[in-house]
């Protein structure tokens, strides 16, 4: 059974949901028509933000996920029949928090995940912080994690979701700075350390510094864009994270094997905790063929969103 996917980065400055639904239609109709398609963080929350006031900008955009807006994107995955992740949109918690969240629509139009960003950038983001790790399943294909922006620069969020047996980490990026210059490294490190693919989409000039990429489970960058409005098209298989684990990255390292059974816990002073042998193994997809499951015990899955392998 082939675990290949057709996804697009579409690397685009901020966008009305209009001109955003329009050009995902003609998408759709181009040659870079894809099974998944990801744009940046805040797509569409971005158009005047920078002469809104905070008050101002979460009245225009922040709503709860269940409201128009999100009837609306929900619609267009149906009627396309793809998997969207329109980027991330604010939203207004029951409790009238206001959050930075990303969410993911299936072809059937569903909300199978929404992910609040746990590493805000602070001081400038005044969004609450979210507290807890998503990731959720493509059946026949795999299981996506979901990161945004700055929490790239925090390995333990990659390192959770990959832990959660995440194959493919998607980074939603808004970076306006010249710090999207050190993120560009940080997701190479974060896919070879975790032997997994690593989708980070930002946004275009002039809202941002663009730079998307694509990075296998070996480090190595597929396709990257400059600074420019572009959409980059990629395929990816999933068994490559298996068949990275099961022979190593360039056939040497083995990160997810390094404990052994009769392995004394690791102390982590810095987390008030530790790292036990017996929970080390990250989950496997259930779509992995099993000649290249590890030959140690084997760690089956927990339906996507329950915290870890069991």
């Amino acid at each position: 059974m082939s675990r290949h996917l057709r996804l697009a980065l579409v690397q685009a400055s901020a966008q009305s949901f209009e001109d955003f639904a329009q050009g995902l239609r003609s998408l759709m109709k181009s040659p870079n028509a894809a099974e998944l398609v990801i744009y940046p963080e805040l797509h569409l929350c971005s158009l005047g933000a920078e002469t809104m006031s905070e008050c101002e900008y979460y009245t225009a955009y922040a709503e709860p996920l269940d409201s128009p807006r999100g009837m609306a994107l929900a619609g267009l995955a149906r009627e396309l029949g793809i998997w969207l992740i329109p980027g991330t949109v604010l939203e207004r918690g029951a409790d009238g928090a206001v959050h930075n969240t990303a969410v993911v629509y299936n072809p059937q139009g569903e909300l199978v995940a929404d992910y609040r960003k746990i590493f805000t950038w602070r001081p400038y983001e005044p969004m609450c912080p979210g507290r807890r790790f998503v990731v959720f399943d493509m059946p026949g294909t795999g299981r996506v994690g979901l990161s945004i922006c700055y929490d790239a620069w925090y390995p333990e969020v990659t390192r959770h979701l990959a832990w959660m047996g995440a194959e493919l980490v998607v980074n939603l990026v808004q970076t306006s700075t010249s710090g999207r210059a050190q993120e560009i490294p940080l997701n190479q490190a974060n896919a070879i350390v975790n032997q997994i693919w690593v989708a980070s989409v930002n946004g275009a000039a002039p809202t941002a510094q663009g730079h998307s990429l694509l990075v296998d489970p070996e480090g190595g960058i597929r396709v990257a864009a400059g600074m420019e409005d572009t959409t980059l098209l990629g395929v990816i298989d999933f068994d490559r994270v298996a068949a990275t684990r099961k022979f190593g990255t360039s056939g040497d390292s083995w990160p997810w094997e390094q404990f052994r059974a009769d392995d004394s816990p690791l102390e982590l002073p810095l987390y008030n905790g530790h790292i036990d042998p017996a929970t080390w193994r990250p989950a496997i997809s259930p779509e992995t063929r099993n000649d290249l499951r590890p030959a140690g015990p084997v760690v089956y899955c927990r339906p996507a969103g329950e915290n870890g392998p069991q």
